[in-house]
């Protein structure tokens, strides 16, 4: 059976082809959501020894744009970074940018993402640094989004902060329960280090303008524009606060591998149209939105990161080359155990089973714990 966006896909994709030149990494996105959990990427079968019952798993396609392949990622994820929860209160910020440069953002993704994470970190760890908020370096983990609720364009980058963290002499730090920066403070960093970034981004002409911005290459048109954005309020948003010990990364998890669109969220497809639910942020309601299947198919792909990018990132005592040493020191400095990861060094089916109790060794036609694994079936060749 096929999922509701694989069905749009199946649908629409190839009228979508005949109107937009979709990219590599889009087509590559695209057709493995087609192919997903189908014959086309083989399958697994398996035989009861008692009853002679054949169960046939089709193969996953394993890309991160696909709604299907991301329950599994997610719980690894959640699992591994269990070991790097500390006993202290955790923030969740949501940095976003004026809409007036999503079209400058996408024409640039791998350079304009890349430089929202670093913006957002050096801003969060220099003021962090600063007795008069926290005086240590915390723990960050970042994760790029890139859509609204009705699949329109808008970067923002959700953030994950610890109200503790280590001093330069190497001690252990708490703060309050509370956010420790003043929200207009981090605005005007955050903005601060963004435009100062672009701007040199353009004096080295490593830019690229869309059609509609084009008029930017000229400098007095430049300034102009980055002159009306540092007039902007870029204001984030401070969603919930929580005790790390108990749904820090539980809660991260809900971001980390989701993705534009998620199937349940589908009401209806036709052979020109899909119908599905948005929230409201006016009225915080769940409405009904109607598209094109092209349209949603357009949508839906300008989601699709660039080849490699990384839209997960830690910084701070997290920060990838140290962040081992740095959690055996707190674990020391706290006299806390570090939580240990319960699914590493698992097989699949042994997942299946801890996570959602589900024993693909039990037969469904007889009852017994005799289906047994009987071979991979590859996908022809064409």
């Amino acid at each position: 059976m096929n999922n509701g966006v694989q069905k749009v896909f199946l649908t629409h994709y190839q009228t979508y082809c005949n109107k937009y030149n979709p990219s590599e990494v889009q087509n590559r996105a695209a057709y493995a959501i087609m192919r997903c959990k189908s014959t086309a990427l083989g399958y697994n079968l398996s035989i009861c020894e008692d009853c002679g019952h054949q169960q046939i798993h089709h193969n996953s396609c394993r890309n991160r744009n696909c709604p299907s392949c991301q329950a599994v990622l997610k719980e690894i994820w959640i699992d591994s970074r269990k070991s790097e929860v500390i006993g202290a209160s955790y923030f969740h910020v949501v940095f976003t940018v004026p809409f007036e440069l999503n079209h400058l953002i996408y024409a640039n993704q791998k350079i304009l993402y890349s430089l929202m994470h670093r913006c957002i970190a050096d801003t969060l760890l220099e003021l962090a640094a600063d007795k008069k908020y926290l005086g240590a370096v915390p723990g960050i983990i970042q994760v790029l989004h890139t859509w609204g609720q009705e699949l329109n364009f808008h970067p923002h980058i959700h953030c994950i902060i610890t109200g503790a963290g280590l001093t330069k002499a190497k001690q252990f730090h708490k703060g309050s329960d509370h956010f420790f920066i003043p929200v207009q403070v981090l605005s005007r960093k955050f903005r601060g280090k963004f435009l100062a970034g672009l701007q040199s981004l353009y004096e080295m002409n490593q830019l690229v303008f869309p059609r509609n911005q084009r008029s930017y290459k000229n400098t007095y048109e430049w300034n102009t524009f980055r002159n009306s954005l540092y007039r902007k309020e870029w204001i984030p948003h401070i969603k919930e606060t929580f005790n790390g010990f108990g749904n820090a990364i539980e809660y991260l998890g809900r971001y980390t591998h989701r993705i534009a669109i998620s199937n349940s969220r589908i009401v209806e497809i036709t052979d020109q149209t899909v119908t599905f639910t948005a929230k409201d942020y006016r009225t915080g309601e769940a409405k009904e939105v109607t598209l094109t299947g092209v349209e949603f198919i357009r949508r839906f792909l300008t989601h699709v990161l660039p080849s490699g990018f990384q839209k997960i990132r830690n910084y701070g005592f997290l920060n990838n080359r140290c962040k081992s040493a740095n959690l055996k020191l707190i674990s020391k400095l706290t006299g806390k155990q570090l939580f240990k990861s319960a699914y590493t060094g698992m097989k699949m089916e042994e997942l299946l089973l801890a996570v959602w109790d589900i024993n693909i060794h039990i037969c469904p036609a007889c009852g017994c714990e005799h289906l047994m694994h009987a071979g991979r079936v590859l996908p022809m060749l064409n």
